[in-house]
């Protein structure tokens, strides 16, 4: 096997199989497969990329493999195994020379070092990059810091770590807080603002977080909430690390394309009481300095580089794990939690509750309208955290999916390069950081092809009297909640069954009506 011919970001990779190679090679006339595995560790515990290509009789059982996506600059191992035989390790040198490792993984198929380019073999690209396989588990006793930020999983992420916080916990592993998010404690340590109508964070919501994560010990923990990503001032940021444990926290970044990112973050900024609409939003945020208006937390969470950045600086790059999201495979974000945790494959499961979906356009549009109207008649925000975000938005989203006719958010051309303009720089900062990055960063920057022009927004009745239902439900649930028929103390309305619901409307309507 060989490497060959480095390009800036990859390298061309070359084996052949011939167990007998001054006899014909020795190799049955059939197509046999190859798997080939890179790595960035020569024991190959941190896996980057992993593929299969066919070497077949026609080409003598040879096979290039065209790597890219790689770090510049940076030693990588790789090896190939055919046949249940796996072959030595190699790694190419960061000058393109070919450096050797004498010891052998186990039996490996004889290998003869033709030059690549005289060979007329067939060529393959790579694979997707692995992402959370073979990592070793970080140091037990280390607090795992999960820093977001928004729309990368991070909801599925949360769910899963609560529900299973009893089973982790026999692992060694502890998830320190109350409940699936603790987003007053975390808004506090970033000294920011409740979202709309939401209980005012305090220092003694930390506080009660900080003494959580103390009492798990010299235990592994856990702490996940992609508002830490809002710490915006580098002294916040070292007090954060500080409190939670100092040399003990590892801090783990997760990263999708911003591409994927805008159309998610504006509709929830619609849902956060946001009037301004998709174009005019993509404008003031890439078009128009200081691109922080209309809302300022957007590059604060998204220019992800900077992120990354801030976090190191506390910590050490040594310290902070970037995991780039494959929406190709879901399962692969749990997986790697449980391999850094030192956890079983497959005790982390999504949570069918948690789900955070999207609004489609048409619902994003309905709201941002009651928006234009809430606003304008000066209503208060406890109203509507209460009524709007909790109760309609909640129960619609819970209550109806979307279907292939709904007219999705779509960005225009424009934006999405330039999204990938600014993914392609912070991807091109990340890699040159010295952290460690699971997955490829090449996505980061890739511009998507157009979907074209989007259809008319329409939103279907059922979907219209949902959200009604859900902001009755909501007043019937909050007036009843002393009483023996309400909806349950402390549970949100999204959450208790509607037969439920119904029953305390009409318990309430009934009531009033004997009132009168």
């Amino acid at each position: 096997m060989k490497a060959w011919g480095p390009h800036p970001d990859g390298i061309v990779l070359w084996t052949r199989l011939a167990p007998a190679p001054l006899n014909g090679g020795g190799m049955p006339d059939r197509a046999v497969p190859v798997e080939r595995r890179i790595a960035q560790d020569p024991r190959f515990r941190w896996i980057v990329r992993r593929g299969t290509a066919e070497a077949r009789p026609a080409h003598g059982h040879s096979v290039h493999v065209d790597v890219r996506g790689l770090r510049p600059d940076t030693r990588y191992w790789y090896r190939f195994r055919a046949d249940g035989q796996l072959s030595r390790t190699g790694s190419p040198a960061g000058s393109g020379l070919l450096s050797w490792h004498p010891q052998q993984v186990s039996r490996h198929p004889q290998r003869t070092a033709l030059p690549c380019l005289d060979m007329d073999t067939e060529r393959t690209r790579e694979e997707h990059p692995v992402v959370g396989a073979a990592v070793p588990p970080l140091p037990a006793g280390t607090r795992l810091l999960h820093i977001g930020p928004h729309k990368t999983g991070t909801t599925a992420v949360q769910g899963a770590l609560f529900a299973a916080k009893e089973e982790m916990a026999r692992h060694g592993v502890d998830f320190p807080a109350h409940s699936r998010h603790p987003i007053e404690a975390v808004l506090a340590a970033c000294a920011r603002p409740a979202m709309m109508g939401d209980t005012a964070p305090t220092e003694r919501h930390w506080q009660r977080l900080l003494d959580q994560v103390r009492a798990t010990g010299e235990r592994t923990s856990v702490i996940s909430s992609e508002f830490f990503a809002d710490a915006e001032e580098e002294t916040a940021v070292a007090r954060i690390v500080e409190q939670l444990g100092g040399d003990r926290v590892h801090v783990l970044v997760t990263l999708r394309p911003l591409v994927r990112i805008m159309p998610s973050q504006w509709q929830q900024y619609v849902q956060n009481g946001l009037r301004m609409d998709y174009e005019q939003w993509l404008e003031h945020m890439l078009r128009r300095p200081p691109y922080g208006n209309p809302t300022p937390s957007f590059w604060r969470r998204h220019r992800h580089d900077r992120l990354v950045e801030r976090w190191a600086g506390a910590t050490g790059p040594d310290r902070v794990t970037v995991v780039v999201v494959d929406d190709r495979d879901r399962d692969a974000l749990m997986r790697t939690f449980e391999t850094l945790l030192g956890l079983p494959e497959g005790l982390l499961r999504p949570v069918p509750e948690t789900a955070n979906r999207s609004l489609t356009l048409a619902e994003t549009e309905m709201l941002r309208n009651l928006n234009k109207e809430f606003r304008g008649n000066e209503l208060p925000e406890e109203l509507y955290s209460r009524l709007v975000r909790h109760g309609a938005i909640a129960h619609m989203k819970n209550s109806c999916s979307p279907t292939p006719q709904d007219v999705k958010i779509r960005t225009p051309q424009w934006a999405l390069e330039a999204a990938a303009g600014i993914g392609a720089e912070a991807a091109a900062r990340i890699g040159g950081m010295g952290v460690r990055v699971l997955g490829d960063l090449e996505p980061l920057s890739r511009v998507p092809e157009s979907a074209g022009p989007a259809g008319e927004p329409r939103l279907a009745p059922e979907v219209a009297a949902q959200a009604l239902f859900g902001v009755l439900a909501t007043v019937a649930a909050t007036n009843g909640a002393d009483g023996a028929n309400g909806a349950g103390k402390g549970r949100s309305v999204h959450r208790t069954p509607s037969k439920e619901l119904v029953k305390v409307l009409g318990h309430r309507c009934l009531k009033r009506l004997r009132l009168r």
